[in-house]
């Protein structure tokens, strides 16, 4: 554990270093153009080149050491970041040239994830994955807490060029972690698919997905539910700013870390339930539920106390949902399977947020404007004017979760994904010998 815990908290820091940044730009953009378009473009393309660069960087990462292909990855966003920075005090920052930075770092970035949970694999017991998985979203709880905070106020003491480049500080604290420790390679077994084209290595974690129908469920699952978290990632930003100035939205956003810090938290001690599954539905249908409050009424109060319940659950569900994952897939092919999976979830991300604007400028808040067509009617409810049709979107993205939910209970094969596939042989128990080296290595290159 002290390995991972090393990596765990150089992963944290990054983490609120791109949420600090991410938050800035957000501000920077809205600020700037007025346009929910171009804010959600922000966020399209800071996911769109990991999505699509996922399993290629998956294979890589199983062909490769694991640390090295983390350090690269923080190597390669970190001077992507530092582009930015230069842009910003060159007087250069065109929007355009933003977006191509964010893109560049995206790419780098797609190595982080699958290596960092392949690492996880082979550095924490198998009955300890839950608790290393919370620990994991308690670190993006911190940063979900800290970003929007000290962004703001960050952004009024050093403006978005000091923000990037305490971001990109954050960047060689990772890196640094990263040089301290060593991650043992997994054995080969029969599972692993013999070396051949990147391309064809790349296609078997789709091969290895079609055998198992309950992980293939699962990812169905999270794909719907991301293309509901990409929409709010874009939508909670203007519906807080319809009614509010941007110093009422860090709170909020705090707020709404406050929710999953309490949920990473209690996964870091509980560890989730013993049929994980349940650590998956459970919250989700508590997330339907908030969403459908959220939406309710322009009222800061009532948007953070949704926010709130709606993070807690997050870290529970992907805490529970990874354990699984983590369990019952071999560690030799996890890059790999899970770059896979990474693409296909997180695809419903880019287009949640490409759809995000154009929903919210041209139907939602036309619907629900000073004499829109629902004016008259769902506008007695919601209420009526600015930002009241990006509530009335959060109550149908909230319709849309539970409607999610229950397909998913419907089919037996995903409810019972944990009975029907057994654990992954040695998924979390490296060799005596593996771990000797490890720690071993660690002492040394922290002596030195």
């Amino acid at each position: 554990m002290r390995t991972f815990l090393t990596i765990w908290l150089g992963r944290v820091v990054a983490r609120v270093g791109s949420g600090l940044t991410g938050f800035a730009l957000a501000v920077w953009v809205y600020q700037r153009t007025g346009s929910v378009t171009q804010l959600a473009l922000v966020s399209f393309f800071m996911t769109l080149p990991a999505v699509l660069m996922s399993p290629l960087a998956g294979t890589l990462v199983d062909r490769w050491d694991r640390r090295r292909a983390m350090i690269l990855s923080d190597a390669g966003a970190g001077l992507s970041t530092l582009a930015i920075a230069l842009l910003v005090w060159g007087g250069q920052a065109e929007i355009w040239l933003i977006y191509l930075a964010l893109a560049v770092a995206a790419v780098f970035q797609s190595f982080q994830w699958p290596a960092f949970s392949a690492a996880t694999s082979l550095l924490v017991r198998n009955q300890d994955l839950g608790r290393a998985n919370g620990l994991t979203q308690l670190g993006l709880a911190i940063a979900q807490i800290l970003a929007p905070v000290l962004g703001a106020a960050l952004l009024l003491a050093i403006e978005l060029r000091g923000v990037i480049l305490v971001n990109f500080l954050t960047f060689l604290v990772a890196i640094l972690t990263l040089s301290l420790v060593r991650i043992p390679r997994p054995a080969v077994r029969s599972e692993g698919a013999p070396r051949g084209s990147l391309l064809g290595e790349a296609a078997y974690g789709w091969t290895y997905l079609r055998q198992r129908p309950g992980l293939l469920g699962l990812l169905a699952l999270f794909a719907a539910t991301n293309f509901t978290m990409g929409m709010l990632t874009v939508l909670v930003t203007p519906l807080v700013l319809s009614f509010a100035p941007p110093s009422v939205l860090g709170p909020v956003l705090g707020v709404a870390g406050g929710g999953m810090l309490a949920g990473g938290l209690l996964m870091s001690v509980w560890g989730g339930p013993r049929q994980r599954a349940r650590g998956i539905f459970i919250p989700l249908l508590l997330q339907g539920i908030a969403l459908l409050i959220g939406g309710w009424r322009d009222s800061a109060p009532l948007i953070a106390a949704s926010a709130f319940a709606f993070m807690l659950g997050f870290p529970i569900l992907n805490a529970c949902s990874q354990a699984i994952w983590q369990s019952k897939v071999a560690p030799e092919v996890q890059g790999r399977v899970f770059a896979m999976r990474q693409m296909i979830a997180m695809s419903a991300l880019p287009l949640a947020q490409l759809a995000a604007g154009p929903l919210a400028d041209f139907v939602f808040e036309p619907l629900l404007a000073a004499g829109g067509p629902l004016a008259g009617s769902v506008g007695q409810l919601v209420g009526v004017g600015p930002g009241r049709g990006i509530g009335l979107l959060f109550i149908a993205l909230g319709i849309a979760n539970l409607l999610a939910l229950a397909a998913a209970w419907s089919y037996p094969r995903l409810r019972r994904v944990e009975d029907e596939l057994p654990d992954a042989v040695g998924v979390a128990a490296p060799t005596a010998q593996a771990i000797g080296e490890a720690s071993e290595a660690a002492a040394d290159a922290t002596l030195a």
